[in-house]
This record gives structure tokens, sequence and C-alpha cells, in this order.
């Protein structure tokens, strides 16, 4: 019976994340002036949903995206600058927000692992290649 309700709390406690709140106000509406609303469009497609976490806030419907969202075009209708915005947003959520975080002591790697794993195929393809000659 115990293992029961644990399995039971494990399965259904996703289904409980959610509030019953409705969504806030300009989660899903979009900003009067179309250049303002294009700005927000941008900057969202570029946010990661922190619940979804495959998802940019502009795609996801969890309801922290939904909040992302209305705060993005609330400070844009407001007059703040997208770069502003991102900023913000990483330092409260940290890089890993963005889909274009930037080069500093910990992301090196991340920017780098291309780089090494074309120069780590070029190495391969070329002793290969020497071998069959040989």
């Amino acid at each position: 019976m115990k293992r029961l309700l644990i399995a039971f709390a494990l399965v259904a406690a996703p289904a409980l994340a959610d509030s019953d709140l409705p969504p806030a106000p300009l989660a899903y509406t979009q900003l009067p002036d179309p250049r303002q609303e294009a700005q927000a469009q941008a900057l969202m497609e570029t946010i990661r949903c922190l619940v979804c976490q495959g998802q940019s806030i502009a795609d996801s419907d969890a309801e922290l995206a939904g909040d992302m969202r209305a705060m993005i075009r609330e400070r844009i209708a407001a007059g703040e600058k997208p770069a502003a915005i991102r900023a913000w947003l990483v330092r409260r959520y940290g890089s890993w927000v963005s889909y274009e975080p930037p080069l500093d002591r910990t992301t090196w790697l991340l920017w780098a692992a291309p780089l090494l794993f074309v120069a780590i195929g070029i190495a391969v393809a070329r002793r290969s290649f020497r071998r069959r000659r040989a």
C-alpha cells in the first residue's frame, strides 16, 4: 500500500505543478504597437523556458513561460530595450536562460567544443588516410 501511494504521488506530481490562477494579462496578448511586439517576439524566441528546457518561452505553454512573456511585453511597452531585459533575465536566472550564452570562464568549453571536435575529426581522418596509403 505504501509503495502504491508513493507511485501515485510521483505520477500525479507533474499534473499538479501548474496553479489554477489565470494567465498573466500579456502572456497571450500581443502589444498594440507592432514594432514593440516584434521586439518582444524576437527576444522571447531567444530565451529558454526554465520548465520545458528545450523550448523558448515563445513556444512554451508552461505557466512560468507565460509569466516571462508577460514581463517582457510589459517592460518593452514601458520603453525598456530588449538588451537590458535580456541582461536582467541572465542576472536573475543565470546565463543558461539564454540560447546565446556569453563567452566567459564558465561557458568557454561550450563555445570551444565544436572546434575541438572538428580538430579531432580532422586528426582521425588524416591518420586513417595515411594508413590506407601505406
